[in-house]
């Protein structure tokens, strides 16, 4: 049987930008188009030429990924003009996009409230826009805006809407589920009629998550019949989110409910920068990865029950549907106080640290982690922790620096306009390599005060620090009362984009977090394999 293919279209420069707090510029629009190319996507569509500068610049670029289209984003023509004469329309052509997706309104309520047009009058917009797009030789898309909606209001006039768009031009007609609370089974339905119009290689799937069905609803458009799937990256988008793409091209890739039945152009060798174009788009936006997504999540392939990791070692497939590698992730073997030797063993191994599988102190460093985890510490979501301690019992941590002390004060006061505020000042006193170093720093709180003051100067050390920065703290209190015990998990990362996570315990909350402080820097001197410097 010939296998059929599935176009993958990409929208995170747009819809993702109408993300709570996102907000894209030119360079960053650039930087994530070049790591969606890095996947084969068949397109990319990088938002509104002409209607804001930020994507007036970017399509003013030399639109080079390779083989992904990139696509501009627009309406239908304006009720009243034509479509030669439109503003909108003419930023579109005018820029170097090699296809051009419009949006137009398939719901009779919206032509009527939004738009106060008939509904003769926005099939005309329709089919004038379309054919324009075509005449110029360009690749048209049709979204059809609130679809499912307007279908389920209004059958014929949404279908007419869609068979317009077909018949004047457009190679693909987006059936969207704009407001996300369409369910599979009506998806299927409803594309199977739309089918009776449109066919099925000329259609294609828009999903948001409002349900959290997103991607489920993707993929019941495509055993239905469409062949084209709309989605970002991470599931980036409005209110809920986008049918996250991040999930759909492996499932399509790697199940054989879809691979033995279709062809996408994503190469397997290409479907190993997934998690790498996942984590670059975090970068960019600056915040943690979603470290329980699926397939490309730091917990999507980790293990911690000790019976777990002895049958993963001996074969993957007893508790892993597919190999991390695949994907360009890795397998964890997360160390807890349930961890057996099995965990310790393929942690060291993943360490690159060797060891004999018998050697009695794997058995001294599972007893430690269990001591520690039950007075709080979780090295589970600490790794660097945990490598620190099994280097300290297996062959010793050096003392790049000695803390001598530190003073953190919190202060309430007036400034000098007569507002009151709140001001951290911590200072610390380290020795390196025989010389003492005092540092003092302000801060927005006593931990980052303290974080600065931390780093703010360590002799010869400095220059593996200057790049390295907390990117986030959380805080946990294990028991009530007056003596609670406090558990602080640090994030870090450095100029390479690294980041790791260091744990500290205490009945204070600032000692706590000094713990992980020092862990983090400790961590990173010996990563940088920084010399040690002689006491």
């Amino acid at each position: 049987m010939q296998k059929e293919h599935i176009y993958l279209y990409d929208t995170t420069l747009r819809d993702g930008q109408q993300t709570l707090g996102v907000d894209f510029n030119s360079e960053e629009k650039t930087l994530i188009a070049n790591a969606l190319s890095s996947l084969g996507l068949d397109y990319i569509e990088g938002g509104f030429p002409g209607a804001n500068p930020t994507d007036t610049n970017f399509f003013a670029q030399d639109p080079d990924y390779g083989s992904s289209k990139l696509t501009a984003f627009g309406m239908t023509r304006r009720a009243g003009r034509s479509a030669s004469n439109d503003p909108g329309l003419a930023a579109l052509l005018d820029s170097r996009a090699q296809a051009i997706c419009v949006f137009g309104k398939t719901w009779d309520l919206h032509v009527e409230v939004a738009l106060g047009i008939s509904n003769e009058e926005n099939l005309a917009a329709i089919a004038d826009t379309l054919s324009h797009i075509a005449a110029d030789g360009r690749e048209a898309l049709f979204d059809c805006e609130h679809f499912f909606d307007g279908y389920k209001a209004n059958r014929d006039f949404a279908l007419a809407c869609a068979k317009t768009a077909y018949e004047n031009g457009a190679r693909w007609v987006v059936l969207c589920d704009t407001n996300g609370g369409t369910l599979s089974n009506e998806i299927e339905d409803i594309v199977r009629d739309v089918m009776k119009v449109v066919p099925g290689d000329h259609l294609g799937i828009h999903c948001h998550d409002d349900t959290g069905q997103a991607v489920a609803n993707s993929l019941a458009a495509v055993r239905a019949g469409v062949r084209q799937i709309q989605g970002t990256l991470n599931g980036l988008g409005e209110r809920c989110g986008n049918a996250n793409l991040t999930t759909i091209i492996p499932t399509l890739m790697l199940k054989p409910t879809f691979s033995d039945r279709f062809t996408v152009s994503v190469t397997h060798e290409q479907l190993k920068n997934l998690t790498y174009a996942s984590r670059t788009l975090d970068e960019v936006l600056n915040r943690a990865p979603d470290r329980s997504a699926a397939y490309v999540g730091d917990r999507a392939f980790s293990h911690k029950g000790g019976i777990h990791v002895s049958a993963v070692q001996k074969n993957p497939k007893t508790y892993e549907h597919v190999l991390p590698e695949l994907v360009g992730n890795r397998r964890r073997m997360l160390v807890s106080d349930q961890a057996g030797k099995s965990n310790i063993i393929a942690e060291l191994e993943r360490l690159n640290i060797k060891i004999d599988k018998n050697d009695p102190r794997i058995g001294k460093m599972l007893q430690q982690v269990k001591a520690q985890e039950a007075e709080g510490y979780a090295y589970e979501g600490a790794d660097a922790s945990f490598e620190l301690l099994a280097r300290r019992i297996l062959f010793g941590v050096p003392e790049f620096y000695k803390v001598e002390h530190y003073r953190v004060l919190v202060e309430r006061r007036y400034n000098a306009l007569g507002h009151q505020v709140n001001v951290s000042e911590a200072t610390v006193k380290v020795t390196v390599h025989g010389k003492t170093y005092i540092s003092a720093a302000e801060g927005n709180g006593p931990v980052n005060a303290l974080d600065i003051a931390l780093r703010k100067d360590l002799g010869q050390y400095s220059p593996h620090i200057k790049n390295l920065e907390l990117v986030d703290y959380k805080v946990r209190i294990l028991n009530g009362g007056t003596e609670a015990v406090t558990r602080v998990l640090i994030e870090s990362r450095d100029e390479t984009g690294s980041r790791w996570m260091t744990v500290g315990v205490s009945s204070n909350i600032v000692d706590a977090s000094f713990a992980a402080l020092s862990d983090s820097i400790t961590y990173k001197l010996i990563r940088d394999q920084a010399p040690i410097a002689a006491q």
